[in-house]
């Protein structure tokens, strides 16, 4: 059968390609795709050749590439020996691709539960990362947490931070819509880091600076102003993918001294097969955040809006290229075809 999916041929192009897709294997499921959510970091670093994507040795960027990686769909086939899932369940995709069908092995799909929409369920695997970077952080019920950098990983966040029971939560980004998104989704504070005095006030309103932080920005300075504002003994983990290394850290009196503990936290730095405390497996922490969609301890709805037919592939991504105000939750309606 074919498929249509994006492709990205070349550095700076992106364009939706039919190709042929083969039979489900014994152990594989194919999908469906209703919604496929765009990850502005990791797309745009694959789009423009990023020589350290996957944190792997430069040079590695070959074309062409695809991305795409969170989905929702309805299993429309399965392998001989699938087990996991039926015909017309509807379920998340994760690893897949921009695709009206993707073909996966039948442990990369999870069930989507009642009253979750497939809107929410197309961005719940990248939530899945801030998740892991909260677990690592052992954040205690009642500990100050503050996310640094309020794009969609730090917007998800914000909304699971306060889910733990962190307090309070402080939310940093300059661009004030960004804040405003952060409050609504359950922050405490929302704080611009360049205003006079940042990290003299998050230490005001921490009694002395944040237990807990996500570093969502990669950039040194995000790193350098988040160190700044913790508690002695405080946990940072490193979410937002450091590309460029070319920065500098006075780690002696900023982490030493203090005892500041930097975890790394990319979503590949988890168990395959088993969950422990601290670190889950993809496929639990998905488990995880669909209880809380359902229960109504989390709500993705009001992050969700802008909504693109794939054949504006283009369009969308030479404004991701271009626009680093881009917007926060993009996805692909492949019912739009």
């Amino acid at each position: 059968m074919l498929r249509h999916r994006i492709l990205f041929p070349e550095i700076n192009r992106a364009e939706l390609v039919t190709e042929e897709i083969g039979e489900p294997g014994p152990h594989d499921v194919l999908v469906k795709t209703a919604f496929s959510t765009v990850s502005p970091g990791t797309e745009r670093a694959n789009i423009t050749g990023d020589p350290s994507i996957a944190g792997q040795a430069a040079p590695c960027v070959q074309f062409p590439r695809s991305c795409g990686y969170s989905s929702s769909g309805v299993v429309c086939k399965t392998g001989s020996d699938v087990t996991k899932v039926r015909v017309g369940d509807r379920v998340c995709v994760y690893w897949g691709t921009h695709t009206d069908y993707n073909l996966v092995p039948e442990g990369r799909v999870e069930k989507v539960p009642d009253g979750v929409g497939m809107e929410e369920a197309a961005a719940v695997f990248i939530s899945t990362f801030p998740l892991a970077a909260i677990r690592k952080t052992r954040l205690e019920l009642g500990e100050s947490c503050m996310i640094m950098g309020l794009g969609l990983l730090g917007q998800f966040a914000v909304r699971l931070a306060h889910a733990a029971g962190a307090c309070p939560v402080i939310a940093v980004d300059p661009v004030e819509s960004r804040r405003t998104d952060a409050l609504a989704g359950g922050a405490d504070y929302a704080l611009d880091p360049f205003a006079p005095d940042f990290a003299k006030h998050v230490r005001e309103l921490t009694g002395g600076g944040v237990n807990t932080a996500i570093e969502v920005t990669g950039q040194g300075a995000g790193l350098d102003e988040t160190l700044d504002c913790m508690a002695r003994l405080g946990r940072v983990a490193l979410l937002g993918c450091t590309r460029d290394p070319d920065f500098t850290i006075d780690y002696y009196r900023k982490v030493h001294c203090p005892g500041i503990t930097l975890i790394g936290a990319h979503t590949s730095a988890r168990p395959e097969t088993e969950s422990y405390p601290g670190y889950f497996t993809h496929n639990d922490d998905i488990k995880a955040v669909f209880r809380l969609l359902a229960g109504g301890r989390l709500d993705y709805k009001i992050m969700t809006g802008h909504i693109h037919s794939p054949h504006d592939c283009m369009e969308v991504y030479d404004r991701l290229i271009n626009d680093r105000n881009f917007p926060m939750v993009t996805q692909f309606d492949w019912s739009l075809l």
